[in-house]
């Protein structure tokens, strides 16, 4: 099989690649449609609202498997099937830095109460049953990942979307959600707290539609991350988002042209990803 080059790894310390959003959606409290969204990254910075209260219907699920999801999981769930209108066999990538932890904490303390444990219970706890849930939902035979890199996770399932689509997916459907830790995990907590979920349906650079490239640098001087210990004022999935949101929406982009704007962020140790937008 001929082997498609992977973006651009000339530099042993970079790799950088291109992409198309060929379609979008996202769900947050508050924040139910696109124009929602685009509204919202056009304003001053503000985290959506968290209310335990707002998961989405997702009615176009059947009810049976409805129940068995968590707030979350309706979120995840949600926008991925906004985007993918009707089932195809493009690659899933679902990813989360927590995942259900939640559940999970109910699951434990369930097993320190000497609880028996349910096996549907216990099967929705793992970090893809939400890809798996909204698979045989939709009746989807095609590549399905899971993925956690902590807070660089969004930049991580961005790479394996990328690697699908050197490998010669036609497009590849992004799913990424995020919700806060419960109490007793909050001490772990290093971003602001936010609950959401957005969903990419990315292919390979398409002319005249706009482009997001992402380069990662891996410096061979270590970067100083000692700011890292405080609280980062936007949580990766949301700062992404709302800033390809923002370029998108750039009359210079939309025009064919680029702008000069970046967003630059230190989420893993070592490394430094860049994100920018352009036609």
């Amino acid at each position: 099989m001929e082997q498609i080059p992977f973006g651009n790894t000339k530099d042993a310390g970079m790799l950088e690649f291109e992409f198309t959003v060929l379609d979008w959606s996202a769900y947050a409290a508050g924040l139910g449609n696109q124009q929602d969204w685009l509204d919202w990254a056009a304003r001053p910075p503000q985290l959506p609202t968290i209310d335990a209260q707002a998961a989405p219907a997702l009615t176009e699920m059947p009810a049976m498997m409805r129940r068995r999801l968590s707030p979350l999981g309706r979120y995840a769930c949600q926008v991925a099937w906004w985007c993918q209108q009707q089932p195809d066999s493009a690659p899933l990538v679902f990813a989360s830095r927590y995942g259900d932890a939640a559940h999970t904490l109910t699951l434990l303390k369930e097993l320190v109460q000497g609880q028996s444990l349910s096996p549907t219970a216990f099967s929705l706890s793992v970090h893809n049953a939400f890809s798996a849930v909204y698979g045989i939902a939709r009746g989807h035979t095609g590549n399905a990942l899971a993925v956690s890199a902590g807070r660089a996770s969004v930049g991580a399932a961005l790479v394996e979307a990328a690697a699908l689509l050197a490998d010669g997916a036609p497009d590849v459907l992004i799913v990424f959600y995020e919700a806060p830790l419960p109490q007793h995990y909050r001490v772990f907590h290093d971003e602001a707290l936010a609950e959401y979920a957005w969903c990419w349906r990315i292919s390979k650079p398409v002319a005249s539609r706009p482009l997001v490239r992402v380069r990662v640098d891996v410096p061979s001087d270590p970067i100083d991350h000692s700011a890292d210990a405080t609280p980062a004022a936007w949580p990766s999935g949301l700062a992404v988002l709302r800033h390809v949101l923002q370029q998108m929406a750039q009359p210079e982009v939309q025009a064919g042209g680029h702008t000069d704007a970046s967003l630059q962020r230190q989420d893993r140790p070592g490394s430094q990803w860049t994100w920018s937008a352009h036609a």
